[in-house]
This record gives structure tokens, C-alpha cells and sequence, in this order.
């Protein structure tokens, strides 16, 4: 459980981290240096395992790039951008809907089932993320004058909740292995992006403050917390360890109050209580619905 608190307060310092970074350095360079850091660190700790399991990785290869290009470069490059046009305290409520997205996916893709219940936690994680797009006024809602920021970052939230998906059916070979060859793909699905904001003039490499941050970035919560969420999976199991994402939301609101002096309105709270409790409800009656089965 302690793994769990450090990976979602790791995942919670990545809002933070891109508000940092605004000024500093571009989010196509975070996105770049951040990837080519981590493949950097995994080629030292994972290549016999990446080695052993190359036959088995190479036909799904292409399966893989997309998961990277989406789940790691997509889903990085849109949230920093989002950085520029909205606050901290919003990206971290957002990013809270991802898991009511994954369970309509999974339903549309997979066929999953959905109850009642559940339904009725989406509906509330939904709101949430409407009364923040909107401010908490109904009349810019009305008007769907939504912060470019907000857009954004729904839809990183989108590409993360179908990186996520894809999971599913990826190859059976050693997390490690699986994680580094991700890292080297995301490396290079950057560079094209790299390449736009060069062409654009708005490509600008890291000032000190910008380094700090792209280390922080690439050792927190793209190195240890994906490394220290993998051995907290494995010691209590996924049904509970996926539940301490719901922290990140909580996490990220607080360390933006403290750490940047955002300003936690009446809405934000409106918000985070409603995506909080929508997802709540739903891993509730999952979880009472798994228990009664494995104590029938």
C-alpha cells in the first residue's frame, strides 16, 4: 500500500511538473528527453529480459508503437500542452475521469457489462468533469466555451483510457521487457512531434528550472512509479491496487494549493466530489460483487 500512496503522489507531481515547466521548456522537448531518459534506464536494467523475450515481442511490434505513440507520447504531449492553458488543480480532476473512461470502452469494445450501478457512476464522473470544463457556470456550459486547456487534457485522458484498454491483449512477456521496448518506441514517436514544434518556432530546450523538472519527470513518475505500481500490483493484487488511483485527483489538487498557490474553488470541490464518488460507487459494487463470488 505504501508503493501505491508513492506511485499516485509520483503520478499527482506530473500536474505540478508541467505547470513548472511552462516557460522553461516545451512540451514537445519534455515529452522527447523524458522517453529517451527512461529508454536509457531501462536498456541498463531490463535487457536480458528484453533479450529473452524478443522473439515473442517482435510480432506485435506494430500493436506496441501504438500503444506508445498514444498511452506515452500522445497522452504526454497533449497534457503538457494542457499545462499552458489550465490550472493544476483541473488537469488532476480530469485526469480522475480516466477510469469511468476505460469501463465505457470496455463496454463498447469488449462487450463488458455494465450495471446499473456502474452507470450511475460514470453519470457522476461525467458531471464532475462538465463542471469543470465549465467553470461550475452553467451559462459557459450553455455556450460550450470550454478552456482549450480542459479540451485538451480530455482528450489525453481519452488516448490514456485506450492505451490502457489495449493493455489487455498485450504480449505475455516480463513487465520489464514489455515497459523498456514501450520507452524506446515513445522515444521516437516523439521526434516527429519534436520536429512540428521546431518547424512551428516554438520548440525552446530546457533553462535549469526546465531540467529540474524533465528529471523529475523521467525518474518519478515515468521511472520508479510505474516500477514501484508494477510490485504493489503484484503484492496485493489488481482488483485493489487499481482503487489507489482514485488518489491522484485528491493528490494533485492538494499539491497544487500548497506547491503553486492555486485557488481551490467551490467547484473544484463540486467536481472532485463528483468524480471521486462516481467512481466510488462503481468499484464498491465491483468489489462487494468479486467478494461474494470468491466467498460463495
Amino acid at each position: 500500500m505504501l508503493l501505491l500512496v508513492l506511485t499516485t503522489l509520483m503520478w499527482s507531481g506530473n500536474a505540478v511538473a508541467g505547470q513548472l515547466a511552462v516557460g522553461h521548456v516545451s512540451p514537445m522537448v519534455i515529452v522527447f528527453l523524458r522517453w529517451a531518459i527512461v529508454a536509457g534506464l531501462m536498456s541498463m536494467i531490463a535487457w536480458r529480459d528484453l533479450v529473452a523475450s524478443w522473439a515473442q515481442i517482435r510480432p506485435h511490434l506494430i500493436s506496441i508503437a501504438l500503444m506508445a505513440a498514444f498511452g506515452f507520447s500522445g497522452f504526454n504531449g497533449l497534457f503538457y500542452l494542457a499545462a499552458h492553458n489550465t490550472t493544476a488543480v483541473n488537469m488532476g480532476i480530469l485526469q480522475g475521469s480516466i477510469p469511468m473512461i476505460v469501463v465505457v470502452g470496455a463496454y463498447f469494445l469488449f462487450g463488458s457489462k455494465v450495471t446499473l450501478i456502474q452507470f450511475i457512476g460514470i453519470l457522476l464522473t461525467l458531471l464532475g468533469v462538465f463542471v469543470v470544463a465549465s467553470q461550475g457556470s452553467l451559462e459557459v456550459l450553455l455556450k460550450l466555451h470550454i478552456n482549450p486547456g480542459d479540451a485538451l487534457m480530455l482528450v489525453a485522458a481519452v488516448f490514456y483510457a485506450g492505451y490502457t484498454l489495449a493493455l489487455r491483449n498485450r504480449p505475455k512477456v516480463p513487465a520489464l521487457a514489455f515497459f523498456a521496448v514501450m520507452a524506446f518506441v515513445a522515444a521516437l514517436v516523439s521526434v516527429p512531434m519534436l520536429a512540428i514544434e521546431y518547424s512551428q518556432e516554438t520548440l525552446a530546450w530546457p533553462t535549469f528550472q526546465g531540467w529540474l523538472v524533465i528529471l523529475y519527470i523521467s525518474f518519478c513518475p515515468s521511472f520508479l512509479a510505474q516500477i514501484f505500481y508494477m510490485r504493489g500490483v503484484e503484492l496485493i493484487g489488481p482488483n485493489r491496487a487499481g482503487v489507489f488511483v482514485n488518489l491522484v485527483p485528491v493528490f494533485a489538487s492538494v499539491m497544487a494549493i500548497i506547491l503553486l498557490g492555486e485557488v481551490f474553488s467551490f467547484y473544484h470541490g463540486a467536481a472532485l466530489a463528483l468524480v471521486l464518488g462516481g467512481i466510488w460507487i462503481a468499484e464498491k459494487f465491483a468489489w462487494e460483487k468479486r467478494f461474494t463470488k470468491a466467498k460463495a
